[in-house]
């Protein structure tokens, strides 16, 4: 069977304008992140803000927490501890956000952005301002790529996500000694 599906080649800078600015602050209903990596981001403040118009830029870890205070359901599963200016950051709003969940999984390298179900990244891009171009030229990694709108990839990369964030690859892991908090034993905050 014969399928219509929009791809596109996302390279470099490419990964910051069509994934931060096009896909991720534009999601309302769900961003599911997976990426070795987690690194503090900034991004350019929103178009018709006091902030953009200064040519400031804005925190992506206060965008997701403004997101998911909106409602928008946001899921980051990642390898590594975060780094130190993320988890400053993170340190900084104690307030619990019930739609935004971080989850580590030391197994975890895929990299995969998932938007409001309807927009798929694969590729090679850790969350990072480095790996999402959001660094200046010459300071970006080199980095590559899929965006699509694909309903079975969607549904199959995002089954796969669930799978892991619910712990469903914990019991036979070779890994959970090392594991600081095998996802099988972490509760939802919410019911699901």
């Amino acid at each position: 069977m014969t399928r219509l599906a929009k791809v596109e080649l996302i390279v470099d800078k490419a990964h910051y304008e069509e994934l931060v600015i096009g896909a991720i602050l534009k999601a309302k209903t769900s961003v599911w992140i997976s990426t070795a990596n987690v690194k503090a981001m900034m991004h350019e403040a929103p178009i018709g803000s006091t902030a953009r118009a200064r040519g400031r830029y804005v925190s992506i870890l206060e965008s997701l927490r403004d997101m998911a205070k909106r409602g928008v359901e946001i899921r980051l599963l990642h390898a590594g501890t975060p780094s130190r200016p993320f988890r400053a950051a993170l340190a900084k709003d104690k307030a619990t956000v019930s739609r935004f969940e971080m989850r580590q999984c030391p197994r975890v390298h895929l990299k995969l952005i998932a938007c409001d179900g309807g927009k798929l990244y694969l590729g090679s891009a850790n969350f990072t301002g480095a790996g999402l171009g959001a660094k200046g030229e010459g300071r970006r990694n080199f980095e590559m790529g899929l965006l699509t709108d694909d309903d079975v990839l969607l549904d199959q990369a995002q089954a796969r996500f669930d799978r892991i964030w619910r712990g469903k690859e914990c019991a036979s892991c070779k890994l959970r000694s090392v594991c600081p908090k095998p996802l099988d034993l972490i509760k939802s905050k919410r019911a699901t």
